[in-house]
C-alpha cells in the first residue's frame, strides 16, 4: 500500500540553458542552445529555442545557467518549471 502523503515524482525532460528575460512575475524566459551534424556537409550548427518556464520563488536572474524540466501546461505558453540555478550571472 503506498501512503498518500507521497508525491507522484515525474520523470519529464530536463534541459539547462541561460535566463534571457525575467522581467515577469514569476516567470523566466530560457534560452537552450542544441548543436546537430548538417545530413549532407557534415557541419556542426547551432540552433536555439527560447522556453517559458515557471521560477516560483523568483529566484532567477538574466545570465544564470539553469537547469528546467517539463511539466503540465500553466498557462497558454508555460510548460517548463525551474528546477536548479547551476551558475550565476557574472555582475
Amino acid at each position: 500500500m503506498t501512503d498518500m502523503t507521497e508525491q507522484k515524482v515525474s520523470n519529464g525532460r530536463k534541459v539547462t540553458g541561460r535566463i534571457v528575460s525575467d522581467k515577469m512575475h514569476q516567470t523566466i524566459v530560457v534560452k537552450v542552445e542544441r548543436q546537430f551534424k548538417h545530413p549532407l556537409y557534415g557541419k556542426y550548427m547551432k540552433r536555439f529555442s527560447k522556453m517559458v518556464a515557471h521560477d516560483v520563488d523568483n529566484i532567477g536572474k538574466a545570465g544564470d545557467l539553469v537547469v528546467i524540466k517539463q511539466s503540465r501546461p500553466i498557462s497558454k505558453t508555460k510548460h517548463w518549471v525551474l528546477v536548479d540555478v547551476l551558475e550565476k550571472a557574472k555582475s
